[in-house]
């Protein structure tokens, strides 16, 4: 029988279907390069159309190159653009074949088509090897003389091309002063506007060097060439229109009258449908009269209808870009915005990023005559089904209130709130109200009647318990059930896991002490030996305080602890006005939108590059601590780059039962303190803290309280990690990408490993000698930032870290996930004390 007839399958024009593809196409290339025959170009067509396919997909087609240069001889523009795409392509990785494109591009700039013309000599410049920019130069003459407009464009901007292959070449032909000729004489708007860009380059580079550079610089800002410009400016391209725009902002007039001449010419600019062009345009009208303190007010007024239009009938992303421009002018004049508040309302339909910009523009913009309306609109977006734009509605009526517009009104609106069957609602609030009575004390009796009614066992928003804790501590006289809510927290001590709220906590107890002895003894006793033997530094180093200042004199420590309060009339600014200038000078740019000057983005400083480990699919790491993984650079996205150390995550904090600082106590009974010689024992000796002698130490406090002879000796955790752990940087990057944030926290940093952080390196061996692996890492100084992995032992689960080290500050922000979210804590834990120790051992 024969065998089955094999079905056939034509190859996919985009994947050559063997070797001998290539050769075919060289074969057929060969037969119709000399042909003349009808219909040979549109062969042709499909013949380069296989060329620049395989080309785009990364097929090697070079050896193609003569064919296509000998099947160019033709007229047929469409085939011209494809060989010019592929000669293009193949020059710049492969001088020597460029040599060979030489004679028939010279030959399609002499032309008859200008079509063909400017796209030959584009071609040519874009070959960019240095042994052929001689060959450039009689081209580029010919084009800039070109009768064309296109060719003469296209010219200009190969003249700059020219110039960063060959600084020298291009000014010994005299270019830069013909591009001036025709930057002041040429009839075509598009060409003048590419020879300004061109010039602008040319000279700012060579100004450094050159004396005549640095006077025609000068010259393009002199009044004859601005005035020369304005009078055209309708005439150019919005792009163009922009680029003189820019030009015009660095001019500087001679008196008052030269800088009304200005504005009337740009008048119409205003109404320009292009966004940039009218930002553009209000940037010159901000600058021109920053000096004339009366005009400049009456440009705010004269700039408000054309940015409120634009940010009304663009697209979102263009809506944003126009609200953050006008967020800064609202902020430096509100008054003059403050009676289109309505026009900062928030659509159903807009984009989060949008409402959040706009809840910031209502905050600025209230006043006396307003506030009412847009507390009562602000309200209304408290119940929105998109909680973090209900979150920030609840923050602006509270900034709102701490200006000390209507406060009355606000305070009742932020006490329904607490009353709302809401988690996040009732935490914002509490936030708010807490900073409203540091502000308006005489307030306390009302907030507090509600605030009693909250049960701390339904907050559990670190920030917002917080909030809660500081009142009760603050206000323990009027709360009767505060020692007690006090001491129920304190029972559930190992349960909170943030840092923020412990350290609250203690003050919080402190306080009430003093207010109510009795009833907050136990509670005290018990939140200072819990502090003490707290593993976060911060939590560890306050108890200890408080315990040595109440050993010292307990009237001292009530000054300290709980003086008398006066009303806070200011609060701090997030930005200091220097930045806020920084940012106006800036007008127009990405400083706008990112709400930092250019150098905080732009600054080596302040990028950080990141270090992936090479040869990652078959690391394994461990097995002696000095084996350090080579890395290669590659970048990061900009939200990662990013170091930002105040917006960290307020999630759950590091906590672990045994620790070196550990100081039993009994809970049954009163609180048990260590006196102060064995706390410094043990905390400058933690590994003999558990073989101190035995000995009874009678504290003679007001407590009256005890210590017990020998501290407990921390126990390790029971969490144990692969030594041998391998992960590759695809897999790492997809999990973190799908992982959520298990536990975000702030780590100090000992003095002795800020040191050894001169060398990164060192703290990659000191993680590896704990099983913990570092998978990238980058940054110089002050910041470092980290990307630490490790497993469980004898399991898959993965724990993956990423560690962001400032050495001003001597702080870690560190950020884990984890596969297995229930041992994320033991992680931390492990993570916090192997980081701990660096630099120590």
């Amino acid at each position: 029988m024969a065998p089955p007839a094999q079905s056939q399958r034509s190859p996919s024009p985009s994947q050559p279907s063997g070797k001998s593809e290539v050769s075919d196409l060289k074969l057929q290339l060969r037969q119709l390069a000399g042909s003349r025959a009808p219909g040979v170009d549109d062969s042709k067509r499909e013949l380069f159309k296989k060329v620049i396919s395989y080309m785009t997909i990364g097929i090697d087609v070079s050896s193609l190159f003569g064919e296509m240069v000998m099947c160019s001889a033709t007229s047929d523009i469409v085939l011209k653009k494809m060989c010019y795409l592929y000669v293009g392509n193949y020059a710049k990785v492969n001088p020597d074949l460029a040599l060979l494109t030489i004679n028939f591009l010279q030959r399609d700039c002499r032309d008859e088509d200008p079509m063909i013309r400017g796209l030959a000599l584009r071609s040519l410049c874009s070959l960019r090897v240095a042994n052929l920019v001689e060959y450039l130069v009689g081209p580029l003459g010919s084009g800039l003389k070109d009768s064309n407009s296109y060719v003469r464009m296209v010219a200009v901007m190969g003249v700059l091309k020219l110039y960063h292959i060959s600084a020298s070449t291009c000014i010994d032909a005299d270019f830069p002063s013909i591009l001036k000729h025709l930057m002041l004489h040429d009839s075509d708007t598009q060409v003048v506007a590419n020879c300004l860009s061109a010039l602008q380059e040319i000279w700012s580079a060579e100004a450094s060097t050159s004396e005549e550079a640095s006077r025609e610089r000068e010259a393009l800002i002199s009044k004859p060439v601005i005035y020369y410009l304005l009078n055209r400016i309708k005439e150019f391209s919005e792009w163009a229109q922009c680029l003189v725009l820019e030009l015009v902002t660095k001019y500087v007039p001679s008196d008052s009258s030269e800088i009304f001449d200005i504005m009337n010419l740009l008048e119409d600019r205003l109404q320009h449908a292009n966004g940039a062009v009218v930002l553009a345009t209000i940037r010159v009208f901000l600058q021109l009269t920053l000096s004339m303190t009366d005009v400049h007010q009456q440009v705010y007024e004269h700039i408000k209808a054309p940015l409120l239009t634009l940010v009304s009938s663009g697209s979102p992303e263009q809506s944003y870009a126009v609200l953050s421009h006008l967020h800064l002018l609202v902020m430096r004049a509100p008054y003059v915005f403050s009676s289109d508040y309505k026009h900062f309302y928030c659509q159903y339909n807009e984009p989060s990023y949008v409402k959040r910009l706009k809840l910031e523009m209502l905050t600025a913009v209230a006043n006396e005559s307003n506030t009412y309306e847009i507390v009562t609109e602000l309200c209304e977006y408290a119940a929105n089904v998109d909680i973090p734009i209900a979150r920030e509605s609840i923050r602006a009526v509270g900034k709102i209130a701490l200006q000390q517009y209507d406060v009355n009104a606000i305070v009742d609106r932020l006490l329904q709130f607490l009353e709302m069957e809401k988690d996040y609602v009732t935490a914002e609030a509490l936030v708010l109200v807490k900073d409203l009575l540091r502000k308006y004390p005489q307030w306390s009796h009302d907030c507090i009647a509600v605030v009693g009614n909250i049960s701390s066992k339904n907050v559990q928003e670190p920030k917002a318990k917080a909030a809660l804790i500081w009142m009760l501590g603050e206000y323990s006289q009027d709360m009767q059930d505060a020692p007690y809510v006090l001491e129920s927290l304190v029972e559930n001590w190992d349960e909170e896991h943030s840092a923020e709220v412990r350290l609250h906590l203690l003050t919080a107890v402190m306080k009430c002490f003093f207010k109510r002895p009795p009833e907050t003894q136990s509670a005290l006793g018990a939140a200072l030996a819990a502090g003490i033997a707290d593993f976060h530094q911060d939590v560890h180093d306050r108890a200890l305080f408080y315990y040595r200042i109440l050993r010292y004199n307990v009237s001292v420590a009530e000054r300290v602890v709980n003086p008398p309060k006066q009303a806070v009339s200011v609060f701090a600014d997030t930005q200091s006005s220097e930045i806020k200038d920084r940012i106006f000078d800036e007008f127009n740019s990405l400083s706008v939108l990112y709400q930092k000057p250019s150098y905080m983005f732009t600054d080596k400083e302040h990028r950080v590059p990141l270090e992936f480990a090479d040869e990652l699919g078959n690391l394994s790491i461990g097995e002696a601590a000095n084996n350090v993984v080579p890395t290669q650079m590659v970048e990061e996205n900009d939200k990662d780059l990013l170091l930002t150390t105040s917006e960290k995550e307020e999630t759950k904090g590091s906590r672990n039962n045994g620790s070196a600082y550990t100081v039993p106590y009994d809970g049954s009974s009163t609180s048990v303190f260590a006196s102060q010689a064995q706390i410094e024992s043990a905390v400058s000796n933690p590994t003999l803290a558990g073989h101190s002698p035995q000995a009874s130490f009678a504290i003679d406090d007001l407590l009256g309280l005890g210590i017990p002879a020998t501290p407990a000796v921390p126990s390790p955790p029971q969490l144990k990690l692969n030594t041998k752990a391998a992960l590759d940087p695809s897999t790492f990057q997809q999990k973190w990408r799908q992982l959520p944030v298990a536990l975000s926290q702030e780590i100090s940093v000992n003095p002795q490993g800020v040191a050894a952080l001169t060398a990164p390196q060192a703290l990659l061996r000191h993680m590896q000698s704990h099983s913990i692996h570092c998978i990238a890492s980058g940054g110089q100084s002050p910041n470092f930032k980290f990307f630490f992995f490790a497993q469980k032992f004898e399991e898959s689960s993965n724990y993956l870290v990423e560690c962001v080290i400032n050495t001003s500050s001597a702080k870690a922000q560190v950020k884990i996930k984890a596969d297995d979210q229930n041992t994320s804590q033991d992680f931390s834990t492990l993570f916090e004390s192997a980081l701990s120790k660096f630099g120590t051992s």
